[in-house]
């Protein structure tokens, strides 16, 4: 099943009850009960209703917003294993511990959060009840901006996602002056991922694999076709056959191959379909490790503007 690569990964979570009754007694944490910690407290609006949560949270556990919180300079000490893989992050989760996926509500109780945020839904009565949840869907903003903006008000660090805005942009402006010159006026750009299975998926600029950096910070084009089916979603299945017919002049490939075999990647560069591209016969199609372009969280985006830029000025 694919559907984790494409939406993040969904998994299935089953728990004892003794751990939610544990929960549940003595004092209790509920999302509407902490004010026994002395913390300020606010509400926030979520899709599950108002959740009070501290003016300023301290301790965070997330399941897959570790990027996007750090970004806005907050604190994340538990977080799931996605996270770990990122290497843009590894360095700033030194400290932090993996809580599983879905997040394991023991490990989670025993960082003792004050605010817990999650991507899924599937134990968030339990989490709930060990502190205020934040329930944030896959995806709910269009760019990084908006991004940084809903993690700076969330954590209020407004002033931090204002700076890293302000990051994002010198990057941005820096990258756009290395390539230029280096593509041709009107030059289409293209993102896609080829996986374990010989599927293969045509990305828009807001599903990752590098599409931000892409299309919205150095505003690079995709071809028609991409534009006019692709670019108002995250991302559309199609098959080999067709590949031409959403190709453009530059192509950015990652490859979904998490037993490391290969074998995708070989059987589509002995195919015709490969071998007729223009990209590739203009050497400018790029394969990419899936594990720098998959996240899209700001800084993930930021380092990600200068690595394409890289690619693109070296030709």
């Amino acid at each position: 099943m694919y559907l984790h690569a494409i939406v993040g990964r969904l998994t299935i979570f089953t728990a004892g009850l003794a751990l939610l009754a544990s929960c549940s007694s003595g004092e209790g944490n509920s999302s509407d009960n902490n004010s026994d910690s002395g913390k300020e407290t606010r509400a926030y609006e979520t899709e599950k209703g108002e959740v009070t949560i501290p003016s300023d949270p301290e301790t965070i556990v997330t399941d897959y917003y570790a990027g996007e919180l750090l970004s806005v300079g907050a604190d994340v000490s538990g977080t799931g294993p996605d996270a770990f893989s990122n290497p843009f992050l590894k360095e700033q989760l030194s400290g932090a511990e993996d809580v599983g996926a879905p997040l394991n509500p023991e490990e989670v109780l025993e960082l003792d959060p004050d605010l817990i945020v999650v991507m899924y839904d599937e134990n968030y009565e339990q989490l709930s009840e060990i502190a205020p949840t934040v329930y944030i869907p896959y995806n709910p903003d269009t760019n990084v901006q908006e991004t940084l903006d809903t993690f700076g008000e969330l954590t209020n660090n407004q002033t931090e996602a204002e700076n890293f805005k302000e990051t994002i942009e010198t990057t941005a402006s820096e990258a756009k002056e290395r390539i230029e010159g280096t593509i041709d006026e009107g030059d289409t750009f293209g993102i896609y991922e080829l996986t374990n299975n010989d599927e293969l998926y045509v990305f828009g600029a807001n599903g990752g694999r590098g599409g931000q950096a892409i299309y919205n910070a150095l505003d690079l084009s995709p071809p028609e076709k991409i534009q006019e089916e692709v670019m108002g979603g995250n991302a559309q299945e199609i098959s080999m056959e067709v590949l031409k017919d959403y190709s453009a002049d530059h192509m950015f490939m990652t490859t979904y191959d998490p037993e490391s075999t290969g074998e995708s990647k070989e059987k589509i560069q002995e195919s015709d379909v490969w071998a007729n591209l223009d990209a590739v016969q203009n050497d400018q199609f790029y394969f990419l490790d899936f594990d720098t372009y998959y996240p899209y969280d700001p800084i993930s985006v930021n380092e990600q503007i200068d690595l394409i830029a890289d690619k693109l000025s070296e030709q």
